[in-house]
């Protein structure tokens, strides 16, 4: 095994995982304050962590390149393999249409900030879609030429962010603790921590060692976790909790936690450093969700490799989050939340499911129950919420007087 595989392997665990989720993650988890949401960040780097071995295990015994939808047909049958089918579509439509609401102001802005031109918000909807759709198109090397410039960029605002952020950061905003609403941030959180669809890339990278591929596991959730944590500290420390320019209102409105961090931070550049991020990890995260479900449309609908089938499966994949985000204008964080829900149903029940005769053992199996317990809770939670359930508790932060 050479080090830079496994280096390559490290990075690419932290880089799936790290993107467009972290915008809405402090937006989510922010009514709960900052120290819940680190507790709620270790839970869920647990038990994803566990997902993840369950689900290299069981690609282990599959053998060969195995994929998530091969796997779960060899595993547990054909209904099982059409169930995984539709949630795997199911996510990346979510986060397509995620993506697409969430970049649409952040446009807007910066076009605003840049030319002092104001478009109205449903053209920059098209922006994603039209500009980098085209990239989309030409495939898998036109992604990666774009998309290594990008991650150079977010790299850059992200390391600007936290050199100046840290002085405008007020440390009472992130002494807030109210365990009662954490259910909100859940199904957000969840979908931050899903890098399970590129282990089986990943175990023909490494050569199907299994103590490699744990450990890269390891590692690269563990980045995550830290790169989270310090953007939380960011956004909650600066952003207060309610008010004109707050979570609360941003949460209301479904937007992103660049938003109300580049309007509050006095210097100019630095409001644009966080808006130009938020744009970043949007695009880069956009690029390879659009990119695996345009080929995931290809295959399941046996287009052909020509200009014609690729403008086809182009079309398909943007028509229906584009209906999506202009019809709910709480697209990005509503997308995000449902896709939490789909993600916890496809990689965290899934790999338990396939997993089930892999271990034998009375404890193992008993982890295995609890695990799937877990996730269908996550789904009736997130399902009790959008059913307005928990209304009472999130009045005191988003009433209107608030």
């Amino acid at each position: 095994m050479r080090l830079n595989h496994y280096l390559g392997g490290i990075l690419l665990v932290s880089g799936t995982t790290i993107g467009a989720a972290m915008l809405a993650v402090p937006v989510g988890t922010g009514f709960m304050g900052f120290f819940p949401s680190l507790a709620l960040f270790g839970v869920c780097w647990l038990f994803f962590l566990l997902t993840a071995i369950f689900f290299i295990d069981v690609n282990h015994s599959v053998g060969g390149e195995a994929n998530l939808i091969s796997m779960a047909g060899r595993t547990i049958g054909t209904f099982g393999q059409a169930i995984t089918w539709v949630l795997y579509l199911l996510l990346l439509y979510s986060l397509v249409a995620a993506y697409i609401a969430g970049s649409a102001p952040l446009f807007q802005n910066a076009l605003f900030t840049l030319t002092g031109l104001s478009i109205p918000i449903w053209l920059s909807y098209f922006v994603l879609p039209v500009i980098f759709g085209f990239f989309i198109y030409m495939g898998t090397e036109g992604v990666d030429v774009v998309n290594r410039v990008l991650m150079a960029l977010l790299l850059i605002t992200y390391v600007v962010l936290i050199g100046v952020v840290p002085e405008h950061v007020n440390g009472s905003y992130l002494m807030h603790v109210d365990w009662r609403v954490g259910f909100v941030g859940v199904p957000v959180v969840v979908t931050s921590f899903g890098y399970h669809i590129i282990i089986p890339t990943l175990a023909t990278y490494l050569k199907h060692d299994r103590k490699h591929l744990i450990w890269t596991a390891v590692i690269g959730s563990l980045i995550t976790v830290a790169v989270y944590g310090v953007w939380q500290a960011l956004v909650l420390g600066v952003v207060p909790l309610t008010g004109p320019i707050s979570l609360a209102s941003t949460w209301s409105s479904g937007g992103s936690a660049a938003t109300p961090l580049s309007q509050l931070l006095e210097n100019k550049w630095i409001g644009m450093a966080a808006q130009f991020f938020a744009i970043f990890a949007i695009i880069t995260s956009f690029l390879g969700v659009s990119l695996s479900l345009a080929d995931f449309l290809t295959d399941g609908f046996k287009l052909r490799k020509s200009w014609e089938g690729r403008l086809i499966a182009i079309v398909l994949t943007f028509v229906p989050p584009l209906f999506f985000v202009f019809t709910y204008p709480r697209g990005f964080y509503l997308a995000l939340q449902h896709g939490g829900a789909v993600v916890i149903l496809l990689l965290g029940f899934l790999p338990c499911w396939m997993a089930w005769k892999q271990y034998r053992s009375v404890a193992m199996r008993l982890l295995l129950i609890l695990m799937m317990v877990i996730s269908i809770g996550v789904v009736v939670v997130d399902c009790m919420d959008q059913a307005g359930y928990f209304k009472e508790d999130l009045a005191p932060y988003v009433s209107p007087k608030n």
